[in-house]
């Protein structure tokens, strides 16, 4: 069965619907009810059953849309700033998805224990992502070259729940820690 594009409205209210969820369920979590999600998106209920036919793939399209955003958002700011400024912007949006993501965790759970796998992608696609910056970075001589993309997104995890329990600015100070350690050269 083939699938065509959607309507240009309802193409509309799935987005709306999936930006909705995604705060939802970052500040309330597995308490938020899909009626409050489609009544804040400004949709009846069977618009948003016609789109997401069961909270687990409601939330699936929410984690997969943050990880998405996140990951292209790497060409973006390699077109507009230098590779490191790049590389420290894309650290706070990583927060930002940690942030989404905590927020999602007892959603995220049930997701996977009824047998979704939302993280399939997500350590090729980030890796994928830092690798993007680190090279431009290296190349351009403003960090150094024995990184890895696997170990940054550890250190950024590290920072992020170290953030959930302390100021914003705190988190901004670490990882402005981390970046002055990319720069040091042995």
């Amino acid at each position: 069965m083939s699938s065509r594009p959607l309507r240009v409205d309802a193409q509309r209210n799935k987005d709306r619907l999936v930006e909705v969820a995604a705060q939802a369920f970052s500040h309330d979590g597995a308490e938020t009810t899909l009626e409050s999600i489609a009544k804040a998106a400004g949709v009846g209920i069977g618009t948003l059953y016609r789109h997401f036919p069961t909270r687990e793939a409601l939330v699936d399209a929410v984690y997969r849309n943050e990880l998405t955003r996140l990951t292209d958002a790497v060409g973006r700011l390699l077109a507009t700033m230098e590779p490191d400024a790049a590389l420290r912007a894309w650290m706070d949006h990583f927060i930002e998805y940690m942030t989404a993501k905590q927020g999602m965790g007892d959603a995220l759970k049930a997701l996977i224990a009824s047998g979704g796998t939302p993280y399939s992608e997500t350590r090729q696609r980030l890796t994928g992502a830092l690798k993007l910056l680190l090279d431009a970075s290296v190349a351009a001589g403003k960090i150094r070259q024995d990184i890895s993309p696997w170990d940054m997104v550890v250190a950024m995890s590290g920072i992020a729940m170290a953030g959930y329990q302390s100021e914003h600015e705190q988190v901004g100070r670490l990882l402005d820690l981390l970046m002055d350690g990319l720069r040091h050269r042995a």
